[in-house]
């Protein structure tokens, strides 16, 4: 599905960052390693590497991340893509001055074993940034987030405090915005929006 998503036209999400990150990035040290989750073709990671951070790129779909390497080309930056399922994905140990999650919707039990790595994967005094939609998104009229048959794959506040123990959190929120991101997310949307720090 991603190969295929990814092989069209254009950007799947739009060439723009997630606006959640663009305005909450700074969060993150100046200059650090970053690990960008399920990247796709790389309009956040290409975002951050034109902040001055070092940004790895991960991503199960080889034809987004060739996409991702292009644009970061491009845009006259540089980024490190890795193929990877995030199941299979080593996060290391306190090697990452920040870690983003940008629509990384993955099944529940996955999820919680990955939130647990990132709380590991962080340097102390890194930031975790994360944005994905809640199960309100079924009510909404704008398009984007997991179909209502894999509600499953929905977070919520109240799962992510408790996944993210070992962090502290800085902002945490369920809000209705406005999304445009190319024609998989736009409209008025459901999300839950994290911004989470290892104490130094």
């Amino acid at each position: 599905m991603w190969d295929e998503r990814y092989d069209e036209e254009g950007f799947a999400y739009g060439a723009a960052p997630n606006d959640f990150l663009r305005s909450e990035c700074v969060r993150i040290p100046s200059a650090g390693k970053v690990l960008c989750l399920a990247e796709g073709e790389g309009r956040n990671a290409v975002f951050l590497a034109q902040q001055g951070y070092a940004v790895t790129a991960v991503d199960q779909s080889a034809v987004g991340l060739k996409k991702a390497q292009r644009f970061a080309a491009q845009c006259g930056v540089e980024i490190t893509t890795q193929v990877a399922d995030l199941a299979h994905y080593d996060f290391g140990c306190e090697q990452w001055d920040g870690i983003v999650s940008i629509s990384a919707h993955v099944p529940a039990l996955l999820r919680k074993r990955l939130h647990a790595e990132v709380v590991q994967a962080l340097k102390p005094g890194g930031v975790f940034i994360l944005e994905a939609y809640t199960a309100h998104q079924l009510d909404m009229p704008g398009v984007g987030g997991p179909p209502a048959a894999q509600q499953d794959l929905f977070m919520s506040l109240a799962e992510l405090r408790v996944e993210l123990d070992g962090l502290d959190m800085l902002v945490g929120a369920e809000v209705e915005r406005y999304i445009s991101e190319g024609k998989y997310h736009l409209g008025e949307s459901a999300v839950v929006q994290v911004i989470a720090a290892k104490t130094v």
